[in-house]
C-alpha cells in the first residue's frame, strides 16, 4: 500500500468541486463529488432517531445500488425542517442531476451544520451550475474544505494498492470536530475507489472499517442527526471483479480500514478545543461488549477528560469509570497503565511513579490501558480532553 495525493479525486474517473453559495459568509459551503461512469454505492448512517432530511433521501436513493455523485452542503444541517426540508433535499439532488445529465436517483445528498433552519434553496440552486463548471481532477482538497463546520483543519487521504494485477486507488475525505460519539459522530465521510468490486464486498469492507474507526471515537459523547459514510466504487481500475471470497479482498479491506482509521484519528486530533489525543485499550475481558462498555465510560467521563486538559494525573478517575460501567469483574484483578507505567496493580494503586505519570500527562498523545485479567477479549477507543475552549465554542454555536 502506497499513500498518494488527491484525496477523493485520486481514483480514476472521479472529479470534484466546491464553492461558496452563500450559506456561509466566505468559506466554501457546497461541494460535489462525481464519478464520470456509474458506480456501485453503499452507505452507513447515524443511529440517532432524529435523522436529517438528506439522510432519508440518500437512504432512499441507495436502494438503486448505483450512484454517480454526492452533493453536500455545510453550515446548515437541514434537520427538523419538516416536509420542506425533505422537499429541499430532493431538490438538491434534482438540480444537480439536471445540470450533470444524471438521473435524480444517481445523486446522494448530505448536509451538516446548524439544526432547525431551512436551507436557502435559492442560493443553492443558483450555485449548482457554477459548481458543475468547476469540476476538476486536480485534488479533493476543495471538498475537504467545503464540508468543514467547526473543523480547524481539512481531513483527506488516498492510497494505492495492487489488486488482481491492477493498481487500485481509494480516496477519503471527512469532517468532524464536535458532537462526536459512536454510531456515528457529527461527521461526514466520503469514500471513492476505482476498484471493480461487488456491492456486497464493498459494504462488508465498509462496515468492518467503520466499526473499528468512526464507531470507536468520542469527543463529547453526543451523537449527531446527519452522520453518514458514503462509498462509491466505479470499477475504472480495470481489475477483475473483486468479491468477499477472493484473497485480494483482504488487501482492499485493509486499505479501506487504513483510510477510515486515519480520518477518525484526524477528527479526534481536531476535536473542538482538544489539546490531547487519547487511546483507550480495554483488554482481557470476558466479552467484547464488556470492553466496549468500559472504554466508552472512560472516553465520555467529564471528570477524566477535564483532568486530561488540566494535566492532572488522576488515574483514580479511570478506576472509577471501570467500576461504574456496569461490567462485572473482581476489582482485585484490575490493572491500569498510563503508557507503559502500571499505576494500578491487582486493584491497588502505587505512588512510586507519580513524577513519571505527571510527565506523561503533559504529552499531546496519551495511552491508557485497562486490564481486567478475566478473559481474552479487547476493545480500543480514541478520545480527547474536554477543554475550556470546547465550552466556548459550543456556548455560542448558533450565535
Amino acid at each position: 500500500m502506497i499513500k498518494i495525493k488527491g484525496g477523493v479525486a485520486a481514483p480514476k474517473d472521479f472529479k470534484v468541486a466546491a464553492i461558496n453559495c452563500g450559506i456561509k459568509r466566505k468559506r466554501k459551503d457546497i461541494a460535489l463529488i462525481i464519478s464520470t461512469v456509474p458506480a456501485v454505492a453503499c452507505g452507513l448512517f447515524t443511529q440517532n432517531r432524529v435523522k436529517a432530511a438528506p439522510i432519508l433521501v440518500t437512504k432512499e436513493h441507495l436502494k438503486k445500488t448505483i450512484a454517480q455523485a454526492i452533493i453536500v452542503n455545510s453550515g446548515n444541517a437541514n434537520c427538523c425542517t419538516g416536509e420542506k426540508g425533505l422537499k429541499d433535499a430532493h431538490l438538491m439532488a434534482q438540480a444537480a442531476a439536471k445540470e450533470l445529465g444524471f438521473h435524480k436517483e444517481d445523486l446522494l445528498v448530505a448536509s451538516t451544520g446548524v439544526i432547525g433552519k431551512p436551507l436557502p434553496m435559492d442560493k443553492i440552486k443558483s450555485a449548482i451550475p457554477q459548481l458543475v463548471k468547476k469540476l476538476h481532477k486536480d485534488s479533493g482538497s476543495d471538498v475537504a474544505e467545503g464540508i468543514m463546520t467547526t473543523d480547524k483543519v481539512t481531513k483527506e487521504i488516498a492510497v494505492r494498492v495492487r489488486i488482481k494485477g491492477k493498481d487500485v486507488a481509494i480516496g477519503g475525505v471527512a469532517k468532524g470536530a464536535g458532537m462526536i460519539h459512536p454510531n456515528m459522530a457529527t461527521m461526514l465521510c466520503f469514500i471513492t475507489t476505482d476498484a471493480y468490486i461487488t456491492r456486497r464486498a464493498l459494504k462488508i469492507a465498509l462496515v468492518n472499517a467503520v466499526d473499528k474507526s468512526f464507531n470507536a471515537v468520542s469527543v463529547d459523547g453526543d451523537m449527531s442527526t446527519n452522520d453518514c459514510v458514503l462509498a462509491l466504487a466505479n470499477g475504472s481500475a480495470g481489475n477483475k471483479l473483486l468479491d468477499k471470497k477472493d484473497k485480494e479482498f483482504a488487501i482492499f479491506s485493509d486499505a479501506l480500514a487504513y483510510i477510515t482509521d486515519y480520518l477518525a484519528k484526524a477528527m479526534i486530533r481536531d476535536g473542538e478545543g482538544a489539546t490531547k489525543f487519547v487511546e483507550i485499550i480495554v483488554k482481557n475481558t470476558k466479552t467484547i461488549l464488556d470492553a466496549k462498555r468500559i472504554a466508552n465510560k472512560v472516553a465520555t467521563s467529564t471528570l477524566f477528560k477535564t483532568a486530561l486538559f488540566g494535566e492532572d494525573p488522576n488515574w483514580g478517575r479511570i478506576a472509577a469509570c471501570a467500576g461504574s460501567s456496569g461490567v462485572i469483574f473482581d476489582s482485585d484483578d484490575l490493572d491500569i497503565y498510563i503508557g507503559d507505567v502500571r499505576v494500578v496493580k491487582n486493584g491497588e494503586g502505587s505512588s512510586k511513579h507519580n513524577a513519571e505519570i505527571k510527565k506523561l500527562f503533559k504529552n499531546r498523545e496519551i495511552d491508557v490501558t485497562i486490564d481486567l485479567n478475566n478473559g481474552k477479549k479487547a476493545y480500543r477507543m480514541w478520545t480527547c480532553d474536554l477543554s475550556s475552549d470546547y465550552v466556548k465554542i459550543n456556548a455560542d454555536y448558533t450565535t
